[in-house]
């Protein structure tokens, strides 16, 4: 019986990615994975765009050194999509098997994965999988277990790859810990979060952002229900192309509410069993969440953010609100799951309820499985982006690269037109500059980075790029948007194939303008390792091993002296 959850969490892993598991790439919209990221400053966050991808990009950095990033990229997927239903599956406090099952399908085949991956926000997927995780082991520190703490740094370790997934794991690590814990937790967390949070503290442009995208990134609703069903139903992605369409099926609202009443009457039965401090808290988190998700729809708080975005540092990460609903996430699914032991305790027929709440959320979201019913695909790069990458390695020139047409997203013809984020700041070796600003239904999202938008003027005034930092230009080709001929005359073309052309900024070549401080960073870095380390290290060399050994050899010694 013990590999039963292992088992279902698997199938639930391979029901989405099998079609995915083959040689290549998945690009869409925000996921864009390389075969060999460099790491650039970008990565560590000391360029000039606020660090929205720290330590993400770091990483994969990293791991892309040890093996080709389409392995990488698959391994980060299966192991996401397990982990999370098999953590929630564990977590869940009851004997029943069957009920640990209940509640691994509905963590781990929820609409919140289902349009997160398809938006291409895999860090978000992979803090999601480490919240059930991070969840046991802030309890475990709660009632001072041995071996806790570590537990919860490793936990928490994969999910502050962003900004909003180390704080959402943080938040939970610490409310499930505890009041008398919040000496240890705080400044754990904190530490684990410092290589986003520094260069975000120390960004020369601020972290303010921009309020026009309030609106654009709230929270929607997804059939005839409002944006709080759809939250409630762990749904509500601000972009509509990327909802699974079984979500705007009539009685998913009214499915939604009944799920929402038995998770909250099972939810009754976590404080005998965890305490009433632990239970409340985790329950209160998850409503936090819920709140934070639909305040920008409610009369009057997209005014609130939109004066909070521009006037409150960091506050932009409450943009794209929906995604704070992933606190939300586990106390439906457990409070589901003990809503469905509680009632089987009065029917005779308990394997049919049991069997038909584990198999409900597959019935009414199965365009999730095999990679969204084809949503998702497997690509190869093109070989001009391969012999791009080559000639910018061999010359040691001075500049970065900035990419055209300006536009931040791509649509190429070899990626069956899907719509993903340029891939040329993570396959290329250079710093390559893109533009950021973003179109929500037609509508421009003003970007954060005041070196696009003073290169996007120079460009206008056909201006020398090299006193702007920039040595090469390139051009992507097959995707909308066009360049302006005077951008590139009296440029070198330096390389040219049917979707790239590179071409080479005569003249001397301006230092990059001056970005973060990179010594407190680096120090926020290693801080965050140390912190990892001592974690890892803690549960492989238990406390009290060497004590023991040396206790043992004193009294060796004592004996002998006798």
């Amino acid at each position: 019986m013990r590999l039963v959850l292992p088992a279902v969490s698997a199938v639930l892993a391979l029901l989405v990615l099998t079609p995915l598991l083959g040689r290549g790439f998945v690009l869409n919209y925000d996921m864009v994975f390389a075969p060999d990221q460099s790491l650039l400053p970008d990565g560590l966050g000391l360029g000039s765009a606020l660090p929205r991808s720290v330590p993400a990009d770091a990483v994969m950095s990293f791991a892309t050194a040890l093996l080709p990033g389409d392995v990488v990229q698959k391994i980060v997927l299966l192991a996401a999509l397990f982990a999370g239903p098999l953590g929630a599956g564990r977590l869940v406090p009851t004997n029943s098997v069957a009920i640990r099952v209940v509640a691994a399908v509905w963590y781990g085949w929820s609409a919140y994965v289902a349009e997160r991956l398809f938006m291409g926000h895999w860090p978000y997927v992979v803090t999601y999988a480490c919240l059930p995780w991070i969840a046991a082991a802030g309890l475990a520190v709660r009632r001072g277990e041995p071996k806790a703490l570590p537990k919860l740094i490793l936990a928490c370790a994969p999910a502050v790859l962003t900004p909003t997934g180390g704080i959402i794991a943080a938040v939970l690590a610490v409310v499930c810990s505890g009041r008398r814990t919040l000496a240890v937790t705080v400044p754990v967390t904190v530490l684990l979060n410092m290589p986003w949070l520094l260069p975000s503290v120390l960004h020369p442009g601020g972290s303010l952002s921009s309020p026009d995208g309030v609106g654009a990134f709230a929270a929607r609703t997804e059939n005839w229900g409002s944006p709080v069903t759809s939250v409630l139903g762990l749904g509500g992605i601000w972009n509509a192309e990327v909802v699974p369409g079984s979500r705007g099926m009539p009685l998913l609202p009214v499915i939604t509410l009944l799920s929402v009443a038995v998770a909250l009457a099972g939810l009754r039965s976590l404080a005998p069993r965890w305490g009433l401090a632990p239970a409340r808290s985790f329950v209160v988190l998850g409503a936090i969440g819920v709140a934070i998700a639909v305040f920008g729809t409610l009369p009057g708080g997209g005014d609130v953010l939109a004066w909070a975005v521009s006037h409150v540092p960091g506050a932009g990460l409450l943009r794209d609100s929906q995604k704070w609903a992933a606190w939300w996430a586990l106390p439906l699914s457990l409070g589901f799951a003990l809503g469905v032991e509680a009632a089987g305790k009065y029917l005779t027929n308990r394997t049919a309820l049991v069997a038909l709440a584990a198999l409900l959320p597959l019935i009414t979201m199965p365009d999730f499985a095999w990679a969204g019913l084809g949503r998702l695909e497997v690509v190869d790069y093109p070989a001009d982006w391969s012999a791009v990458r080559t000639v910018l390695a061999a010359d040691d020139g001075a500049g970065d690269v900035l990419a055209l047409p300006m536009s931040a997203f791509r649509r190429f013809s070899w990626n069956g037109d899907r719509t993903q984020l340029d891939p040329a700041p993570r396959f290329l070796p250079r710093t390559v500059v893109i533009d950021d600003v973003v179109y929500v239904g037609g509508r421009p999202v003003s970007g954060e980075d005041g070196r696009v938008a003073t290169i996007r003027r120079a460009m206008a005034r056909n201006d020398d790029l090299g006193a702007f930092g920039i040595g090469w230009v390139l051009v992507e080709h097959g995707t909308p948007g066009s360049v302006d001929p005077g951008v590139l005359r009296g440029l070198r073309e330096v390389w040219s194939g049917p979707w790239l052309t590179l071409y080479r900024v005569p003249g001397v070549i301006a230092p990059p303008p001056a970005g973060v401080p990179r010594l407190p960073v680096v120090a926020g870095d290693l801080g965050a390792l140390a912190v990892v380390a001592s974690g890892l290290l803690w549960l492989l060399l238990p406390a009290g091993r060497f004590s023991r050994s040396s206790h043992s050899r004193t009294a060796e010694e004592q004996a002998c002296a006798h």
